[in-house]
């Protein structure tokens, strides 16, 4: 399942925002609810050695504000 998380002011991963099957209809939820400018999956072996997929979401400048996880 892609779990979608949004910045509270403290973590990146605070807010729970929702669970979906498809990684599309997470983009999706997440451009809606949090309305970032940039994805970007991450490739780190630590990431790849859990089983976890994460996808970075940033704004305009770069700036981390949210996160979609698949474990």
């Amino acid at each position: 399942m892609w779990k979608v998380y949004k910045w509270d002011g403290r973590y990146i991963q605070g807010e729970f925002i929702s669970e979906h099957s498809t990684e599309k209809s997470a983009l999706g939820k997440a451009k809606k609810k949090i309305n970032y400018s940039k994805a970007v999956k991450s490739k780190l072996p630590a990431y790849k050695q859990r089983g976890e997929i994460v996808i970075w979401l940033d704004k305009e400048d770069g700036t981390p504000i949210g996160m979609i996880i698949k474990k």
